[in-house]
Parts: C-alpha cells; sequence; structure tokens
C-alpha cells in the first residue's frame, strides 16, 4: 500500500518533491512505465490498482468523469494537503502506517491564514493585486496563479490564493479564512458538464465555511447554505458604500476597478486599510489590455488573455467610448457566445473572426447584423484590421477563447498582435 499521485503535473510533482520523492504517478499521457530524475515511478493509469493505494493525491485538472478517479479510494486536493488534516481521520490505521512520515512531519500543523480568489475572469489580477497590497503584511501568492501550495513558505502569516474551478470541484475539506468570488459566466463547461455544475462549483466552499468567516460573492447566485458572514456585491457602488471605499481615486477602469476595488475590500476587512496609493503602483500583467501606439499613432490593445467571455465584454466595455475592431475567436468551450455578439450590437464595432469557432462565430455575427469578416489566421485578421482603422478608432484583440486551437498560449497569441504592430510603418 502507498501514496498515489494522479496526473503528473507541476502541482503533483511539487508535492512529491517536497516529500523526498520516489512516488507512484499515475497519468493518463503516459503509455509506458518509467522513472524520472527525482526517483518517482510513472505509470499509465490503466496500471493503478486501488487495493495498494492509501491515498490519491489529485491533479487539479483531472476530470470528474476521469476512470482513473472513479477507482480512487481516498482522493484530495492540494487544497485538501495543506490547508486541513480531517482527511487523515478519513484513513485506516493501516492506510496511515503505510504512508511516508514525511507526509506528516512537513505538513503545517496549523496552516496559515488564506484567502481564496475565483472567479471567471480576473482572479489573476485580483491576486495580484492584494498580494502587492498585503506584502508588508508578510502576504504570499500562490496557487492557480503558478506557484503550487509545496512551494510556498508555511510560516507566511497569510496565503492569498488563485484558485481555479477545478480545484474547487476536487476540494472536500480546506476552506478559505476569507472567499472571494469574483463574476462568473459560464466557462470551462466541457469539463464542469453544464453551467449549473461550473456555478455550483464556484460556490463549494460556501458549505465548510465557518461562523466568523467572511464570502464576498456577486449577487443573485443560487447560493448554499453557510455559516460564514455572506457578502453579496452588485455593483463597484456598492463595494464603495459597504467597504467605505473612494474608486476616485484610483486610475483603473472597466473590469480592473472592479478588481482593485474588491482587492481593497478584502484588506479593509482584514487589516481596515484602504491604501490606494500603493494600489495605483501596480502594474498589470502583458496581454491584460495592454495598450500599443502603432507609427501612425493609432492605438491596438493586446487583451489576448481574455480567454473566456466576461473578459472578452470587460473589454468591450473599458473601450466603449470609441469605433472598435475586435479580433476574436479560437476554442471556446463549448460556451454560447451570444452575449459577445448582442454587446457588439449595441456598439460602434466590427468583428474579425478567427480561430476554431471561427464559421459559428461569423454566422452569429450576421444574425444579429454585426458586420464581421471571417479568417482562418490572426495575421491575416492583423492586416484587414490595420487597412481599415483609422486614428480615433481602437484595434482589439480580446478573443473570448483559449488559443490553444492554433497557438501554443495566449502569450504567443498577444506577442504575434505586438509584433505586427511594431512593423507598422508610417505612409
Amino acid at each position: 500500500m502507498h501514496l498515489s499521485f494522479f496526473g503528473y503535473g507541476k502541482t503533483t510533482r511539487a508535492i512529491a518533491a517536497r516529500f523526498g520523492g520516489g512516488f507512484d504517478f499515475y497519468d493518463d499521457r503516459c503509455e509506458k512505465p518509467y522513472v524520472d530524475e527525482a526517483g518517482n515511478r510513472i505509470h499509465p493509469s490503466r496500471d493503478f490498482a486501488p487495493e495498494q493505494s492509501a491515498l490519491e493525491i489529485l491533479t487539479p485538472s483531472i476530470r470528474p468523469d476521469s476512470p482513473l478517479l472513479a477507482k480512487a479510494r481516498n482522493p484530495i486536493s492540494e487544497y485538501d494537503l495543506f490547508l486541513s488534516r480531517k482527511w487523515i481521520e478519513t484513513l485506516s490505521e493501516e492506510q496511515r502506517r503505510h504512508l511516508p512520515s514525511s507526509i506528516f512531519n512537513l505538513l503545517p500543523k496549523t496552516p496559515p491564514r488564506t484567502v481564496w480568489i475565483s472567479g471567471t475572469n480576473g482572479k489573476t489580477t485580483t491576486t495580484q493585486m492584494l498580494t502587492w497590497l498585503l506584502e508588508p503584511h508578510g502576504a504570499l501568492s500562490g496557487g492557480n496563479i503558478g506557484t503550487p501550495l509545496a512551494d510556498l513558505d508555511p510560516e507566511a502569516p497569510l496565503w492569498i490564493l488563485e484558485t481555479s474551478s477545478y480545484t474547487l470541484h476536487h476540494t472536500r475539506y480546506a476552506s478559505p479564512d476569507l472567499y472571494l468570488l469574483l463574476p462568473i459566466t459560464p466557462d470551462h463547461i466541457d469539463w464542469h458538464g453544464s453551467p449549473e455544475a461550473y456555478t455550483a462549483d464556484k460556490l463549494a466552499p460556501l458549505r465548510t465555511m465557518r461562523e466568523g468567516e467572511l464570502a464576498l460573492i456577486p449577487a443573485g447566485l443560487p447560493r448554499p447554505s453557510s455559516a460564514a458572514w455572506v457578502v453579496e456585491y452588485d455593483s463597484n457602488a456598492y463595494l464603495e458604500s459597504f467597504f467605505d471605499l473612494d474608486a476616485s481615486r484610483l486610475r483603473y477602469r472597466a473590469g480592473f476597478l472592479q478588481d482593485a476595488l474588491l482587492a481593497l475590500a478584502v484588506s479593509r476587512t482584514l487589516f481596515d486599510e484602504a491604501d490606494y496609493d500603493q494600489l495605483d503602483a501596480f502594474r498589470l500583467d502583458r496581454h491584460r489590455q495592454e495598450e500599443i501606439l502603432d507609427a501612425r499613432g493609432r492605438l491596438w490593445v493586446n487583451d489576448s488573455k481574455a480567454t473566456n467571455l466576461d473578459a472578452a465584454l470587460q473589454a468591450l466595455e473599458a473601450y466603449a467610448d470609441r469605433p472598435i475592431h475586435l479580433i476574436a475567436g479560437g476554442d471556446d468551450k463549448g460556451v454560447d457566445m451570444t452575449p459577445l455578439i448582442r454587446c457588439l450590437a449595441r456598439l460602434d464595432a466590427k468583428l474579425y473572426t478567427i480561430g476554431s469557432n471561427n464559421r459559428r462565430l461569423s454566422q452569429l455575427a450576421r444574425d444579429y447584423g454585426v458586420p464581421v469578416q471571417s479568417f482562418t489566421h490572426l495575421d491575416e485578421a492583423l492586416q484587414a484590421v490595420d487597412r481599415a482603422l483609422k486614428p480615433s478608432e481602437v484595434a482589439l484583440l480580446s478573443p473570448a477563447a483559449a488559443s490553444l486551437d492554433q497557438f501554443p498560449s495566449y502569450a504567443h497569441r498577444g506577442d504575434a498582435l505586438v509584433d505586427y504592430v511594431k512593423k507598422i510603418e508610417i505612409d
């Protein structure tokens, strides 16, 4: 009987490294067993024998309908492992004896305080903003933002964790001290199975939170009963009023303004602070409404990180005061793009479609009377926009879809736009 890891990914590899290596991994992509440089044994998923496994630690992306997961006896998430000891109580004495001593010796006896931040769009930016604000209090960020919990300092007083819907689905025991849920729209439907299941996973932490803990969530969601103090917000004005904040003191706009207000709301809750100057000094990541002027003085916006519908809608809101040439399309993960087209129909906007959902998106635009041009690749769309763009207008790459149908990542997609704009010459 042994400790098992499901999925040979960044999260599970980091956990194995923390506990000393030499563990058994089961991965759907593995065809032949092999041993990695840390002495871990990687097996095809079909080789997993549940009667030989005492505990299974999951990579966040393992699908709910995975045959491997169906065989698991004691599956736990990364969050369960590091932020709760309740999973230990579910194990038999024999199962505990077969786990390595390091798993008990290296886990924090008292987990740090945690803020979990989730939502469809903006969770990375809000996590970064809040960490920037609370660094003087020893805050560290991790989770979906790129640093596994296994690599965070367990002695830090506060972990701020960007938390994906995948992690929330698989987490059964751990819960945050404060949960911040940003607005949600349907996403990852092919993974969750339905918009309702996606929403339910986003609200799952409320079930395990305790009295005195705060959950700050968008108004109107079908939330479960919770012992936590649940605050439902419906606007920036509500956040300003409830947390005594002043949006006029911030330089952000549209979706980023709400991200900033939510970060200040958490800071106000935890430490009764709202440092506007510190937050205004924060710099956004590349590929998030990144503005670039070409040699002719025309504005191009690289919003390639807008890989879902909500992110693209926020970008359209940010530039709604001028004519927009929107480049959109890619792998939409089964999401209905009608809200995007309806938004374009209300604006002075033209659509240039690309990617694997190109034909569906083009037809939807024609159904709503939105001017549209259809292209296979991004470079073709960029050339068309370049020919049409006037100095008073904006060229916006905000795809509302993932990039992997044509690019290695959203960053490569955004870099393609930036490289094109840099090569534009004055007539």
